[in-house]
């Protein structure tokens, strides 16, 4: 594990992991982490708060994503279709049962292959098989669980799949805020650094405590604190 560089940056740490997390965590523009930086009294271009993120972001992506848990067995697929330079992408998103991102992938297509690539990619980062499958009725999934030999239940429906259904909000969010995603490589770095993020901060509250939430909070700022010293 090697520490974060800030060396030859004008600003102190504390305000670039600052920018950041702002612009990572709310739905925000560079020019409104700008706005909100220039109310503290701190002179930052928005193109600097940019170039943070690009930097930086991964990195604490990766550092983030060490310090979850292991998600659950139970899986939500699905997909949905985003415009990206006048083209029609499909951006596959899963989730598990409790609404953890699992992956992201911006595809092309919506067929047996794209469906192929992101179990692959999914069965080598978790490093288990689920055991319990929910997707819509595109049949590229069940394709593509006969073609890697997976005998996990799959149920399909609309509505049993909510979960993953519900999780696109916050992608679509961030799409308006955006003005779109200018390319699939942008969208895919982007959507990937951002996933963790969500993550970390999701405390799903309409479900716990308000002395639950204040430990979960403080256990979240505490992940963030040590993923921006630590990469």
């Amino acid at each position: 594990m090697h520490s974060l560089s800030y060396r030859r940056h004008r600003f102190p740490p504390v305000v670039i992991q600052h920018a950041v997390w702002l612009y990572l965590r709310f739905s925000l523009s560079y020019r409104d982490v700008e706005e909100l930086l220039a109310e503290r009294g701190l002179d930052i271009s928005y193109e600097s708060v940019r170039s943070w993120v690009l930097k930086f972001g991964p990195a604490i992506a990766r550092a983030l994503r060490r310090c979850r848990p292991r998600p659950s067995d139970r899986w939500h697929l699905d997909e949905m279709v985003v415009r990206i330079a006048g083209r029609h992408m499909y951006l596959w998103r899963a989730v598990d049962h409790e609404g953890e991102v699992l992956e992201i992938l911006v595809q092309r297509r919506r067929d047996k292959r794209a469906a192929v690539r992101l179990m692959r990619k999914l069965l080598r980062k978790q490093g288990f098989a689920p055991k319990q499958v929910t997707t819509d009725k595109l049949r590229s999934y069940g394709a593509a669980f006969r073609h890697l030999g997976l005998s996990c239940h799959h149920e399909q429906g609309l509505r049993q799949n909510n979960r993953a259904e519900n999780s696109h909000q916050v992608v679509r969010r961030r799409e308006r805020k955006m003005q779109r995603f200018k390319s699939p490589a942008s969208a895919q770095r982007f959507l990937s650094v951002h996933a963790v993020v969500h993550n970390t901060f999701y405390l799903q509250r309409h479900l716990v405590s308000r002395s639950t939430l204040r430990i979960f909070r403080s256990e979240a700022a505490a992940q963030w604190r040590t993923a921006t010293i630590a990469a």
